[in-house]
């Protein structure tokens, strides 16, 4: 080494930036999977003990919906549609509960602070 650089490494900060890069890339590859796994995943939840289950992706996308034939009601229609809504919605907040979950998982494990995503 050279004195006029006292005693350091003038490469140094090169050696930080190139892992620097690296972590980024691993990041970058970390997220990629999991928005493939996400949109892979399928979430579940029902209302009215059953009547109506919604399936929907680990990106909230609504796959599927399924309604027992004994809670189709012509008189309360009111009723389904509530079913439908309460079923849909908790399907895509346990997806969104899912995906911040997985999200914060990469992110940490990238050494980044908590609640970035």
């Amino acid at each position: 080494m050279s004195p006029g650089f006292g005693g350091r490494n003038p490469f140094g900060a090169l050696g930080d930036l190139n892992r620097l890069v690296r972590q980024a890339q691993k990041m970058q590859e970390d997220l990629q999977a999991a928005q493939e796994e996400l949109e892979q995943a399928r979430i579940t939840a029902s209302s009215g003990g059953g009547a109506v289950v919604a399936t929907v992706t680990g990106k909230g996308r609504l796959l599927d919906l399924s309604i027992r034939p004994e809670v189709v009601d012509s008189n309360d229609v009111e009723m389904l549609q509530d079913l439908i809504v309460t079923a849909v919605r908790e399907a895509q907040t346990q997806a969104e509960q899912h995906a911040k979950k997985r999200m914060e998982e990469i992110a940490g494990a990238s050494g980044m602070p908590p609640g970035l995503f």
